[in-house]
Order: C-alpha cells, then sequence, then structure tokens
C-alpha cells in the first residue's frame, strides 16, 4: 500500500507535537498490508523521533523492556484494519493528558488515511474512466469518417438532383457535429479535473458549428436547426410551425444554436406525442425574443424554476431518458451573452396566436452582442 506525500507530511506534523513529553521515548505509524495467510502485515511508514525508523527492523520481535511498556492504537474503518500507532513509553498506565492526546492523534491519522485510500481508489477510477473514453472516442471514429465517405459518394451520385442532394448535405453537416462533440469528449481525458478557480466553470455542451466569439445572422443560425425541427416533425407525425421570416441581425452564434438545439429536442422529446411544436421570434424593445413552444402537458407551477438547476428534471419527463443539464447550461449561456432564459406557460401568454395549453421557453437576447461568450 503507497500513502501520499500529503499524508506523509500530515503524519509527520502530528508526530512531532508529542516534542514536549519526556516520557514518550518512540511513536511508529504502521499500514496494514494483505498477506497470502489473509492476516495482513505492518509496514512501518514514518516515525518520531526520526532516527527510530533508521533502527527499526522487525517490530514483532521487542525486547522484555519493551514489551513492558509497549502499546498499540489501530487505525481502523469499522472492521477493516487500516494500520496502527505504536508507542513506546517511560510508564504505563499513561497520564491522562498524554492518553487524550494520543487517542486523538491514531483518529487524526485514521481519517486521513480513509481519504487517502479512497484517493487513491478515486483516482484508478478516472484513470480507468479515461482509457474507456479514449478507446470510444478512438473507436467511434472509424464509423464516422465512413458515413462521411459514404455521404460524398452519394452525393456524387446524385448530381443535378437538387432535392436528393440538400438531404444529403444535411446529413454530412450532423455527421460534421457529431464529430466536434467527439472532440469534446477526447478533450475532457487531455484536461485537468479541477480548472484553476479563477478561470470558473465552463458549460461543457460545446456548441458544434461555431466558436465562442462568432457573430452570424440569426437567420443563418437558425436555418440548419428549422430544417432539423421539421425532420422530426415529419418523422413523429406532428405539426411543425416555423417563425416567419428571420432577422439578419448578428448574434452570439455559438450560445444562440447551443440553447435553441437544446430546446427544440426537449420539445420533442418530452412534449405529447402528436401535439404541436414551433419557434417563434419577436421584436421586444432593446431585446429579440426566440420561443420554442409545445402542445403540453404544462409542467406544473412547484417545477418551473427547479427544471433550470443542474441535475433536476421534470415530473413530466421522469420516465425518458435525460440528464438534467440542458436547461441549466442554457440559461448559463443566455446569461454570459447578455440574456435571459425563461419558461412561459402557457404559450399563449407570450402571443395569443400560440397555444392556450402546454409550454413556451423563451430565450431574450440583446439586439446588439458583443462579440464575446461571456459578459
Amino acid at each position: 500500500m503507497q500513502v501520499s506525500k500529503r499524508f506523509l507530511a500530515l503524519l509527520k506534523q502530528q508526530l512531532a507535537q508529542f516534542a514536549d513529553r519526556p516520557d514518550l521515548r518512540s511513536l511508529v505509524v504502521y499500514v496494514a498490508l494483505p498477506s497470502a495467510s489473509g492476516e495482513p502485515s505492518l509496514l512501518s511508514i514514518g516515525g518520531w523521533p526520526k532516527q527510530v525508523l533508521a533502527l527499526e527492523s522487525d517490530a514483532s520481535r521487542p525486547s522484555q523492556d519493551e514489551r513492558s511498556t509497549r502499546r498499540w492504537l489501530a487505525l481502523r474503518d469499522g472492521p477493516l484494519l487500516l494500520g496502527a500507532l505504536r508507542i513506546d513509553t517511560d510508564c504505563w498506565p499513561w497520564p491522562t493528558p498524554l492518553s487524550d492526546r494520543l487517542e486523538a492523534t491514531a483518529l487524526c491519522l485514521t481519517e486521513a488515511l480513509k481519504l487517502d485510500l479512497e484517493q487513491q481508489r478515486l483516482g484508478r477510477q478516472l484513470a480507468l474512466r479515461d482509457d474507456q473514453l479514449k478507446l470510444l472516442v478512438h473507436q467511434l471514429r472509424n464509423p464516422l469518417a465512413a458515413l462521411r465517405t459514404f455521404g460524398q459518394l452519394l452525393r456524387r451520385r446524385l448530381d443535378g438532383d437538387s432535392a436528393n442532394q440538400a438531404l444529403v448535405d444535411n446529413l454530412l453537416s450532423e455527421q460534421h457535429q457529431i464529430n466536434r462533440y467527439l472532440e469534446a469528449i477526447d478533450q475532457l481525458t487531455q484536461t485537468p479535473l479541477l480548472p484553476p478557480a479563477q478561470e470558473g466553470l465552463q458549460p461543457l455542451l460545446l456548441p458544434p458549428a461555431f466558436s465562442s466569439e462568432d457573430l452570424h445572422s440569426l437567420n443563418q443560425v437558425l436555418e440548419p436547426l428549422l430544417e432539423r425541427a421539421a425532420g422530426t416533425a415529419a418523422l413523429q407525425g406532428r405539426r411543425w410551425v416555423p417563425p416567419g421570416e428571420l432577422p439578419t441581425q448578428a448574434c452570439n452564434a455559438a450560445a444562440v444554436s447551443e440553447i435553441v438545439a437544446n430546446l427544440l429536442e426537449n420539445a420533442f422529446r418530452y412534449s405529447r406525442s402528436g401535439g404541436g411544436v414551433g419557434l417563434v421570434c419577436q421584436e421586444q424593445g432593446d431585446q429579440l425574443v426566440l420561443a420554442v413552444w409545445d402542445e403540453g402537458p404544462e409542467i406544473p407551477s412547484a417545477e418551473r424554476e427547479k427544471i433550470f438547476r443542474k441535475g433536476e428534471r421534470g415530473s413530466t419527463g421522469l420516465a425518458l431518458d435525460g440528464s438534467g443539464l440542458g436547461l441549466a447550461l442554457g440559461r448559463d449561456l443566455a446569461e454570459r451573452i447578455g440574456g435571459a432564459l425563461e419558461l412561459r406557460v402557457p404559450p399563449s401568454g407570450l402571443d395569443p396566436k400560440l397555444p392556450s395549453a402546454g409550454n413556451a421557453f423563451q430565450l431574450s437576447l440583446p439586439k446588439r452582442p458583443t462579440a464575446t461568450g461571456s459578459n
């Protein structure tokens, strides 16, 4: 069993506090090691005074004098023996102040050793997870490359058939987006688990088609998402209501595409089968409002703020797959670009022409966005 340098530093500090006790001859800390016989053996990892470890040869063979004054305090995690603290003194029984200090030290070392072993276990798990992610990313690259190759070959065969060529172009675009997400997953295995505190935590759902500083016209950003929504509605046999002509004003492409893509996905996934889904665009003062609406069931009033918290999901969608991250990250992205994301129930509260039952997720954007993805 190996222990960390941090644990050894704590051990040294804990033992050094007994320098004021002339009635203590030595202290030695051991960790328990498994053996073939099933009985743990003890390995010394630290002692006081410093030279005691250099003289340490076999803890199981003390002299007659040592046996009379040597005592042990076990370091246990329930029934599991983690190690031991050996105390050699000039007296027995110990004075109460010394006994209390030794018991407190043994307890401190036990808790620190438990945390140290748990950290090592989690480190091994994270290393295994990273290896598995790297393997999956590697394995996914080949079929994605094959899909792109076959799509490009199919497009050549459809030369002159503009309608079907557009479908193939959409397939190739989706393949490219998946590949960008794959790259983002790969990045997770190459960056520190905890970023520097001053940088803060960034959203993990990275927009697939734009960088965080891109400004593009809103119609250009939304066009592929609207085409995807129309295709999804056709496959599900439900009504899709697209917006009218979209404005050409600039917007933060990465954030807007990520938020609207998630809102549309949620609407198609969680609204009732056959119910209508749509997107509406309005100008409200110095803001531009995009709202993705569906025809229900309505999200209960007690859950309308909770669903924007990370890991929280509404009761109407618990039976379906989901992480509870999309809306939380969507609101965070919206606020980073000076906007807001909120729920309006029913959709007709936003526009009388919209359904009187259902939900509408409203994204408010500044008409003059900045060329950065943060406030």
